[in-house]
């Protein structure tokens, strides 16, 4: 698999990679995930459109990127579900700290909760453990 969402491979993500709306719907069904990167300006379904369809059946953290870093559409992203909103150009390094962050804030929900599968790219960290509960 090719990395996702320029995360660093050494930061140790396994990561899902899609190239279209459907695409990541399609590959998540198939994927438990920890969190979902997902950007707005996807091709054939936009990432709000996306996001609308994961908050359908899941609470998984989802990270927005987008090139319209627009106040307008921050708050569109956010108050559709986004755990987190991250205007490009941005650093891998903003990116691994935002995606600890929401991964780290998401361990108190239940497993089933947080990887019902469904969303685009889904960095998952290749350390952590899971636990069932």
């Amino acid at each position: 698999m090719r990395d996702a969402g320029g995360v660093p491979r050494p930061e140790g993500f396994l990561t899902l990679s899609a190239s279209t709306g459907p695409a990541g719907l399609e590959q998540l069904g198939r994927a438990a995930v920890d969190l979902v990167v997902l950007d707005v300006m996807l091709p054939e379904l936009s990432g709000f459109e996306v996001l609308r369809r994961i908050r359908a059946v899941s609470r998984v953290p989802v990270i927005m990127l987008t090139a319209r870093g627009e106040e307008v559409d921050r708050v569109v992203g956010l108050e559709m579900g986004a755990d987190d909103y991250l205007a490009k150009p941005f650093s891998p390094r903003e990116l691994v700290a935002r995606i600890r962050q929401c991964c780290g804030a998401c361990r108190g929900g239940s497993e089933r909760e947080r990887t019902h599968p469904v969303g685009a790219a889904a960095p998952r960290p290749a350390r952590a453990s899971r636990r069932r509960r």
